[in-house]
């Protein structure tokens, strides 16, 4: 086991700063004032978070989440791992390797075996953009054992039982707006993943940071409550399921 201690930053939607093992590991990293109608409701990133990075790990196309001016600002010595049919839209961005995984595929990044696992999602990059079957990461260290499974945008499926047992979830609980469309989980869903994978932690992600312009103000309720009524439904559908909330920027030690 690496002397540097494990932890998990909630940099903001979907975009966290994983460090198991020692390995760096940012996913799906979103890191700008604006995204298309969208406005960042927090500080962005500080650059701590994009430096020294081992592997982005991207779990789809959308571009909330394979966001091309994002990814320019991160450490292109980082491998880029995509989905299966996503290379040729990060390809010449610089990185210094990029590999396609297709659910069920793993790959190693330093001491860190990274499986591919499946995600229910659409699979377009919208408008007229090539079509990748979404994934989710569960990213294993060993010495003690250990499995934490970034789930990207999915809706619950049954086949994450097959994922268990997790150590920590890092569940998505709402999206940017005062509605969700198919294909993502709200604070129950999310909830009933957790007790489907047996995760023994679980951060909720993917809420609070973005919103279309000019509703926020109108929908402070949909900005901050999800990941509190996920805390309350996960304490009745998994109830050996510890959760700590982070607001976007905090960070947590993972025992």
């Amino acid at each position: 086991m690496s002397s540097v201690p494990d932890e998990i930053t909630f940099v903001g939607h979907a975009t966290t700063l994983m460090v198991l093992d020692g390995v760096r590991l940012l996913t799906d990293p979103l890191l700008t004032s604006r995204m298309l109608h969208l406005r960042r409701q927090t500080a962005t990133p500080a650059p701590a978070h994009l430096d020294r990075l081992d592997a982005v790990l991207i779990s789809h196309l959308h571009h909330d989440h394979l966001h091309v001016r994002s990814l320019q600002s991160v450490d292109h010595g980082a491998v880029m791992l995509v989905p299966h049919g996503a290379g040729d839209v990060v390809a010449g961005l610089g990185f210094r390797e990029v590999r396609e995984l297709r659910p069920g595929e793993t790959t190693l990044i330093g001491s860190v075996t990274i499986h591919a696992v499946h995600a229910e999602h659409d699979d377009r990059r919208h408008p007229r953009g090539p079509r990748a079957a979404a994934v989710g990461y569960v990213c294993e260290a060993q010495a003690p054992a250990r499995r934490w499974w970034f789930a990207g945008d999915t809706d619950v499926y049954e086949g994450m039982a097959a994922l268990a047992p997790i150590d920590l979830a890092l569940l998505p609980v709402w999206g940017w707006g005062p509605t969700l469309g198919e294909g993502h989980m709200n604070p129950h869903g999310a909830a009933r993943a957790a007790a489907l994978c047996s995760a023994r932690r679980a951060v909720p992600i993917h809420w609070g940071t973005y919103f279309p312009d000019g509703l926020a103000a109108r929908y402070v309720r949909t900005l901050h409550e999800p990941p509190h009524a996920f805390t309350r439904v996960a304490a009745e559908l998994a109830p050996e399921c510890e959760v700590t909330v982070l607001a976007p920027g905090e960070t947590m030690l993972a025992p």
